[in-house]
């Protein structure tokens, strides 16, 4: 009897041990891959961050470099600066950063684009760059000669001893930063912004910040179980999935929630919520992105059905930077036809199927007003057109 007993059971058992060896494999190949993945987001984030301040560095020195008489070059070189900070502040918030005080450096990156986007848009042929604001933008290129440097730094030390970024989010998130080259290198960054004088930005940027508070934001705190329902719905997952949330910056005012939910494919979606009215401010897909097999125009429209889907009606692509299996966009908020650059939200898309994959959208989140009073135009279609630069091709009119 226990020899047919064991007949029976040994098989049994040892398909069952079999069974949960590769169960565990599985899961362990699963866990791996997206970790995986996470590290390649992250690297290919940072590299970009430091690739676009070189950038910003770059457009800025070339419109100190023109003539002063040439408003023309002053716009376009401007107007590439106010692109290039939206991109960098996109690949920050893709980065493991929360927990990490970068803060100035993103307020310093905010005020760049505003002041860069408020003068560029203004008509320079009749006022055209005061002193101050030369002088401004010379600290500002000597600033970001030395934000670039110090990235460039960290990048070199990244490279060469194989630094992990799923290390700095671990070290964050267990208050074991010692002896961490990234955390360092960010921290020395930040507080080198934080030590560099007060400039000149002038009024009308600087009222922005006078005005930007989270007390304007609308609604009540919201609770971790109001932030997993909001991941999820945006997420478009199941209610059975998986969702992880921190909150940062506890006893400050700027409280906010970052929520990880598991795709169902095994990559990670992550997004942050302000605590108060619980509004997202960025979105990250953390999925491989593969070859480039879209156009661009395509990624657009599908990034204008991603917008319209997830409740940001009236949005309209301003902007548009390709590279690689990546491009980057800002779609600002359309109102009667006039274009609402200050309600901006950066949309990074992925070129092998044009799916979404990051959005940053603090400025939309702060600035974003139902209905605003916009006075009438002080020039004509007609007028406007005649003081582009001869070489420009009009290519369409946002005003419709």
């Amino acid at each position: 009897m226990y020899k047919r007993l064991s007949a029976i059971l040994f098989p049994l058992a040892t398909i069952l041990l079999i069974g949960a060896l590769v169960w565990g494999y599985q899961e362990n190949k699963e866990k791996n891959a997206i970790l995986i993945n996470a590290e390649n987001q992250y690297q290919r984030a940072f590299h970009d961050l430091s690739y676009n301040m070189d950038r910003i560095h770059a457009e800025l020195g070339n419109t100190l470099a023109v003539s002063s008489t040439s408003q023309g070059m002053h716009r376009k070189g401007l107007m590439n600066v106010w692109r290039l900070t939206s991109e960098a502040q996109n690949e920050i918030s893709q980065l493991p950063l929360v927990m990490l005080p970068f803060s100035q450096t993103e307020d310093f990156l905010s005020r760049i684009s505003n002041f860069a986007y408020k003068t560029g848009v203004r008509d320079l042929t009749k006022e055209p760059l005061s002193d101050n604001e030369m002088k401004t933008l010379k600290s500002l290129y000597a600033n970001s000669g030395d934000i670039t440097k110090d990235l460039q730094a960290v990048q070199d030390k990244v490279i060469a001893n194989h630094l992990r970024w799923m290390d700095v989010e671990t070290a964050l998130a267990t208050n074991k930063v010692k002896d961490n080259s990234i955390i360092d290198g960010f921290k020395t960054v930040d507080k080198k912004v934080e030590s560099y004088p007060e400039l000149d930005w002038g009024p009308s940027v600087s009222s922005i910040y006078t005005r930007r508070s989270v007390k304007q934001l609308a609604g009540m705190p919201i609770s971790e179980e109001d932030v997993k329902r909001k991941a999820l719905k945006f997420s478009d997952a199941n209610d059975q999935a998986k969702v992880e949330v921190t909150m940062n910056g506890k006893g400050t005012e700027w409280v906010s929630y970052t929520a990880k939910v598991k795709h169902q494919n095994g990559h990670l979606l992550s997004m942050d919520f302000t605590e108060k009215g619980g509004q997202l401010i960025s979105y990250t897909d953390e999925r491989e992105v593969g070859s480039k097999k879209v156009s661009v125009q395509q990624v657009i429209d599908k990034a204008q059905e991603f917008l319209n889907h997830k409740g940001y009606s009236d949005m309209t692509v301003v902007s548009a930077d390709q590279y690689d299996n990546l491009a980057n966009f800002s779609f600002v908020r359309e109102q009667d036809g006039v274009l609402i650059y200050p309600e901006k939200i950066t949309v990074r898309s992925a070129m092998d199927n044009g799916d979404v994959i990051g959005f940053q959208a603090s400025d939309f989140v702060y600035e974003h007003q139902m209905k605003r009073d916009i006075p009438q135009p002080k020039l004509s279609l007609a007028e406007a057109e005649k003081m582009l630069n001869k070489d420009y091709k009009v290519l369409y009119h946002a005003r419709r």
